[in-house]
C-alpha cells in the first residue's frame, strides 16, 4: 500500500447525466474512490470525480445491465449510484473485495468474513461454465424447466434454486452444497442464469459480497438466453470465428495508440491461444465484439525505453510502453499501467509467438 492506495487501475464508468460508458483511472483509498480522465496516456488532474465510501453500499455482482455482466454498483449515503465495469470476473471481484474492505474498515468482523470469502470454491481448470450450461440444457440429463408459482404468479420455464444445487452435486461438478451455491452464483454472475420472482430477485438486491444464489425451494431461476444471441448479419465484421475460438490466456485494460490519428484510447485486450491471437475491444460499446486484432504467429514483442518518448510514439506519452510488430510489419504501440503489468503482458505474448 503506497501513499494509502489500496488499489488502482482502469474501470469503465457509466456517466451520470448521459448514460454513456467511459474508461477512467480509479484510485482506491481508505475512505474515497477517486477517478481520473486519461489523455495522451496520462492522468488529467485534478480528478474527474470522487466517491465518498462512508455509508456506501456495494452490489456485486450487479445484473442491471444484461450486456455488462462484470459490473459493480456503489450507492452513496446521498443515494447517488455509480456503475463500474471490470475487464474480468477475477478483476471485478478483486475490486469489490478491496472496496468492501474500505467501506467496512472499522468493522473487524466484517473484514474477517471477507477474507474467508476469498478462499471460496474455484472451478477446476478442465471444466468451463459453457460446458456446464450445455449439459444443463441436455434434454435427457439436464435440469428440467417447468412452470412454477410464487406468491400467486406463474413463471414459465423456471427451476428451483435447491434443484440446481442438487443437479450440480449429482453431476459431480461440486462436492458440497456450499460449493454448488458458489458455482451457481458464478453462472449467474456470468449471465448464464437469471433470477425470477420476488425471492431470488430480493437476494440479488441485498448486495454485498455474500452469495447471491439461494439454495432454496421457493427461489426461482431461469436460463438467460442472451449468451446465445446471434449477431445481426449487417453488424458482422471481417473476423473469422476461428480467431475467437482459442482459450483466453490473459485479459485486461491497456492504452493503445491508433494507427491513423495516433491518439491513445483505453481498450480491453484479450489474449488467446490455439490459435494465438490478440484482440482488443472498445469498453464504451455494449456489443462484445472486437474492434481489431491480429495473429501472434511470427510476431515480435518488446519493451520500449522508459526515458523520453520512444520513436513511433506520438505525443508526450512515456512509461510502461511496449510494442508488438506483426508478421506483416504492422506496429502496435501499447501502454500498461505499471512496469510489472507490462512485464506480465510481454511474457504472456512471447509464449505464443
Amino acid at each position: 500500500m503506497e501513499n494509502g492506495v489500496l488499489k488502482e487501475g482502469f474501470l469503465v464508468k457509466r456517466g451520470h447525466i448521459v448514460h454513456n460508458w467511459k474508461a477512467r483511472w480509479f484510485i482506491l483509498r481508505q475512505n474515497t474512490l477517486v477517478y481520473y480522465k486519461l489523455e495522451g496516456g496520462r492522468r488529467v488532474t485534478p480528478p474527474k470525480g470522487r466517491i465518498l465510501l462512508d455509508g456506501c453500499t456495494i452490489t456485486c455482482p450487479c445484473l442491471e445491465y444484461e450486456n455488462r455482466p462484470l459490473l459493480i454498483k456503489l450507492k452513496t449515503q446521498t443515494s447517488t449510484e455509480y456503475f463500474l465495469e471490470a475487464c474480468s470476473r477475477e478483476e471485478r471481484d478483486a475490486w469489490a473485495f478491496e472496496i468492501t474492505g474500505a467501506i467496512h474498515a472499522g468493522q473487524p468482523g466484517k473484514v474477517q468474513q471477507l477474507h474467508s470469502l476469498r478462499n471460496s470454491f474455484k472451478l477446476p481448470p478442465h471444466i468451463s461454465l459453457h460446458r456446464i450450461v450445455d449439459k444443463m440444457h441436455d434434454s435427457s440429463t439436464g435440469i428440467r424447466s417447468s412452470p412454477n408459482m410464487e406468491q400467486g404468479s406463474t413463471y414459465k420455464k423456471t427451476f428451483l434454486g435447491s434443484s440446481l444445487v442438487d443437479w450440480l452435486i449429482s453431476n459431480s461438478f461440486t462436492a458440497s452444497r456450499l460449493e454448488a451455491v458458489t458455482l451457481a452464483s458464478m453462472l449467474m454472475e456470468e449471465n448464464f442464469l437469471r433470477p425470477v420472482g420476488v425471492r431470488s430477485m430480493g437476494a440479488i438486491r441485498s448486495g454485498d459480497l455474500a452469495e447471491q444464489f439461494l439454495d432454496d425451494s421457493t427461489a426461482l431461476y431461469t436460463f438467460a438466453e442472451s449468451y446465445k444471441k446471434k449477431i445481426n448479419p449487417k453488424e458482422e465484421i471481417s473476423l473469422s470465428t476461428v480467431e475467437l475460438s482459442g482459450t483466453v490466456v490473459k485479459q485486461g485494460y491497456l492504452a493503445k495508440q491508433g494507427h491513423k490519428r495516433k491518439n491513445w484510447k483505453v481498450r480491453r485486450f484479450v489474449l488467446r491461444k490455439d490459435p494465438a491471437f490478440l484482440h482488443y475491444y472498445d469498453p464504451s460499446k455494449e456489443e462484445n465484439r472486437p474492434v481489431g486484432g491480429f495473429s501472434l504467429r511470427g510476431s515480435l514483442v518488446s519493451a520500449l525505453e522508459d526515458n523520453g518518448v520512444p520513436t513511433g510514439v506520438k505525443g508526450n506519452v512515456q512509461g510502461n510502453l511496449f510494442k508488438v510488430i506483426t508478421k506483416d510489419d504492422t506496429h502496435y504501440y501499447i501502454q500498461a499501467s505499471s512496469k510489472a503489468e507490462r512485464a506480465e503482458w510481454i511474457e504472456a505474448i512471447k509464449k505464443l509467438t
